[in-house]
């Protein structure tokens, strides 16, 4: 079979709620649930793409799920194209524009379109877009939540241990500041030097809180701090970045590649982590990853390791890997960590394959 005369029959969303290891606490708040939507291309040739989506609440699901079923009926008998699928669907629509659960949507069948011609093509992803089966350095952020900071030390020590992970990422944003503080502490003294640490506030600051709080920090060896303020402050992260010794992380909530460049001529960061669902799929990575090689902007990851181990073994400034297992309980074959790094899988497509009996156990109607 050839990528090349593939076309689509079907694109089926189903929304699934599994349970989460360890439940996110931030400071914008708790997830009790992974909601997500995982999404089939299925092709009149018999090959079916597959990606996911995280709606973060579970009352998203269902309109995401209509937003996929809107464009599988403008898609229906096209080949599978996802430079010109794109087009068709951004130029249906421009009224609407594209941000937000639409542009969700149009990143998943995106994925999966482009997952369904490495499988046509019997390659890995990563290959068909032009790169190399390889380990790619990896964090563990599935842990280090907002907790008492008695409990972290120990939460630390298990996140390095789970695939001998040289970096975690912690989560501050407590409503005393000392608070943090003390967090940080403990979880450099327990995993000392050998081990990255980075941080997140998840948007929970003001401009001047985050400088006075960031200047708290930037003797604790912290490897960034991470999106302390709104997101789409560009001015106020650039203030924030040029007042701190510690980089500045940020760009997991970039819509396209058009934020992108407003954020990066604004000087709002010092790395920056695309997120595949919102920079528009993997089309829409490879026109970031693009960009942040134009600006020398070292680039991670935000999420959806499966997909975004290929994206950054195939960026030119690639940085750091953002793990987290939310999907894995729906995998026949989750992703490998070893060594703190994810093994791209040495086979067709993607390697998202569904298992059914875990997609039935966590279905929601």
């Amino acid at each position: 079979m050839t990528a090349d005369k593939l076309t689509i029959r079907n694109i089926r969303a189903r929304a699934v709620m599994p349970p989460f290891k360890r439940p996110p606490v931030s400071a914008s708040g708790a997830l009790p649930h992974a909601a997500l939507i995982l999404i089939d291309l299925e092709t009149e040739q018999g090959l079916t793409g597959r990606s996911y989506l995280f709606g973060f609440a579970a009352w998203t699901l269902k309109p995401i799920i209509g937003c996929v079923e809107a464009m599988r009926d403008l898609l229906k008998g096209d080949a599978v194209a996802p430079y010109e699928m794109e087009v068709k669907l951004r130029k249906r629509l421009t009224l609407l524009d594209t941000p937000g659960l639409v542009g969700l949507a149009l990143a998943g069948i995106d994925m999966c379109a482009w997952d369904v011609l490495a499988q046509g093509s019997g390659v890995p992803l990563v290959k068909l877009l032009g790169g190399e089966v390889k380990p790619v350095r990896a964090y563990n952020s599935c842990g280090l939540w907002i907790q008492p900071v008695e409990k972290l030390a120990d939460d630390a020590e298990a996140l390095v241990a789970e695939g001998n992970f040289s970096a975690v990422k912690l989560r501050l944003g407590r409503d005393n500041p000392a608070d943090d503080l003390a967090a940080a502490k403990a979880v450099k003294k327990r995993v000392g030097d050998r081990i990255t640490v980075m941080c997140d506030f998840n948007q929970r600051l003001s401009v001047n809180e985050a400088i006075l709080r960031g200047r708290m920090l930037d003797d604790e060896g912290l490897y960034w701090i991470e999106e302390p303020v709104r997101h789409d402050d560009y001015v106020g992260s650039a203030r924030i970045a040029a007042a701190l010794k510690t980089p500045l992380q940020t760009g997991e909530n970039l819509v396209d590649t058009f934020e992108l460049i407003n954020a990066l001529q604004a000087n709002a960061m010092d790395y920056v982590m695309p997120d595949i669902q919102r920079i528009g799929g993997v089309t829409g990575w490879l026109r970031a990853a693009a960009v942040t090689h134009a600006y020398g902007m070292e680039t991670s990851s935000h999420l959806f390791p499966e997909y975004s181990a290929h994206m950054l073994a195939v960026t030119p400034t690639c940085h750091w890997l953002e793990y987290v297992d939310w999907a894995a309980p729906l995998l026949a074959e989750p992703l490998q960590i070893k060594d703190g790094h994810a093994l791209i899988p040495n086979r067709p497509g993607s390697g998202v394959v569904w298992n059914e009996d875990a997609v039935k156990r966590y279905a929601v109607s």
